[in-house]
């Protein structure tokens, strides 16, 4: 019995990092493909420019959401093209496709779908945790001008890019420990 088990939980987890790798490739390289062919040269397609330019619509949340979080603190920007949010005074953050924190998302969406959560479940977490790290790289953006304003230094003498990719993965592990209890709580309910 205690074998079976164990071979059961084995094959799970199998069957887990399995979904989670191809759910994982195909989000991370699917974003590079469909971004590839919104940018003129190349593969470029006016259709998925129009359609499914999914990177102009996350880099323009952020600029929206990042202007808006740093008008809290009195500080006006300006946007001054497609991928520039400057200070009136000039300092400014251009953000491009590694800002846009697709492999954290491609990340947290490959572990929601490789778990056994109902449809509901996932659904619900799967937008929590995009939202938050929608919300984490907002913030960091927004500390980014803030920084260039103030003159300050990011702590350790790393990049903004390391700090966003160590506090966002703090972040999934700990929705990682709270989806997995509330799983625990719901299969105990029934």
């Amino acid at each position: 019995m205690r074998r079976k088990q164990m071979e059961s939980s084995q094959t799970n987890f199998i069957k887990f990092l399995l979904v989670f790798t191809v759910v994982f490739l195909l989000c991370y390289f699917g974003f590079l493909f469909v971004t590839g062919l919104c940018v003129p040269g190349g593969m470029y397609s006016p259709f998925a420019e129009n359609y499914f330019n999914i990177a102009a619509w996350v880099r323009n949340s952020l600029m929206y959401g990042t202007k808006t979080f740093v008008s809290f603190f009195g500080i006006e920007t300006v946007r001054t093209t497609d991928y520039e949010l400057r200070l009136p005074n000039g300092n400014g953050i251009k953000i491009v496709y590694s800002c846009l924190g697709f492999g954290v998302m491609s990340f947290w969406t490959a572990y929601i779908v490789a778990t056994s959560a109902s449809l509901q479940k996932k659904i619900t977490w799967f937008f929590v945790g995009l939202f938050l790290i929608w919300l984490i790289n907002v913030t960091r953006i927004s500390m980014v001008l803030l920084a260039g304003k103030k003159g300050w230094k990011f702590p350790f003498g790393w990049d903004h890019h390391s700090w966003f990719n160590i506090i966002a993965y703090l972040c999934i592990f700990v929705m990682m420990y709270f989806f997995e209890k509330d799983i625990k709580t719901g299969l105990h309910a029934g």
